[in-house]
């Protein structure tokens, strides 16, 4: 199957068939894809709240209505609880499960929210001739919990996740050029260089997703993520919170080009 040429709504057909459970990097190039965070409706303000106050790790694509699987604004047609290759259920900020469908956990009152990805600005990455590693070792992004704390809203606080993509220093320049047109998929890096600045101990054990080669001659550059909700969430340990799992995101019908703000 031609994954990278597909267009999201086949993508999401066969993800919600179960045929497809894989990371979705790579997948429907120029189609924007979308982190998943769902709460119940008495914490959805605060959450919405959070987001605003960091735009960065949070950037919001959609939100649903109170008990709605529809993110209406970027893929109506779509449903949530089927339409993303992975979930993780996380009770009192305890993982309790990873699940193919949310069949056994969706409620009338929960809010999902849809936020920016950094997969979305892999494909002007690669357009670029800019080496994306995790999609040439076709394995998932490293994800990293830093010491970067977000800025508190309500009851929610924590850490921010970055993703890392190792690149040569006239690579991470033009990097940077490119992932600042988009801020509403992350924008531009939030550190570039030694990890240990930010908190990371060892580069080569993520918190989330797969290690990658870092070629000699190369640095690490660092996207905030939308994974950062999950460390939240076990900061935080709301009743309950359902997520993407980190790399199995959301396809959505938005084109990339229509985030770029130049």
């Amino acid at each position: 199957m031609d994954l990278m040429n597909m267009h999201p709504k086949e993508l999401r057909s066969l993800i919600r068939q179960n045929e497809l459970i894989l990371p979705t990097a790579g997948m429907a190039k120029g189609y924007t894809q979308a982190n998943l965070a769902i709460l119940p409706k008495s914490l959805a303000y605060d959450f919405l709240l959070f987001t605003q106050r960091n735009p960065k790790p949070c950037p919001v694509l959609d939100v649903t209505e109170v008990g709605s699987a529809k993110p209406s604004l970027i893929a109506p047609d779509a449903d949530l609880r089927y339409d993303i290759p992975k979930y993780r259920i996380y009770k009192q900020g305890v993982l309790v499960d990873e699940v193919l469908n949310l069949e056994n956990y969706w409620r009338a009152d929960l809010v999902a929210f849809l936020l920016g990805c950094s997969f979305t600005f892999e494909s002007p990455l690669l357009d670029a001739n800019i080496p994306v590693r995790h999609i040439e070792e076709k394995c998932n992004v490293p994800m990293y919990i830093t010491n970067i704390q977000c800025k508190p809203a309500g009851i929610f606080h924590g850490p921010t996740v970055v993703s890392m993509r190792p690149m040569s220093e006239k690579d991470a320049i033009r990097a940077i050029q490119i992932t600042s047109r988009f801020p509403a998929v992350h924008g531009a890096p939030l550190h570039v260089g030694d990890p240990e600045v930010i908190g990371i101990k060892d580069i080569n054990k993520p918190d989330f997703g797969d290690s990658v080669t870092i070629k000699p001659g190369e640095i690490p550059v660092f996207w905030a993520c939308g994974v950062t909700p999950q460390a939240v969430a076990m900061a935080v340990k709301p009743e309950i919170m359902i997520t993407h799992a980190p790399g199995y995101m959301f396809v959505s019908d938005l084109k990339d080009e229509g985030l770029s703000v130049f």
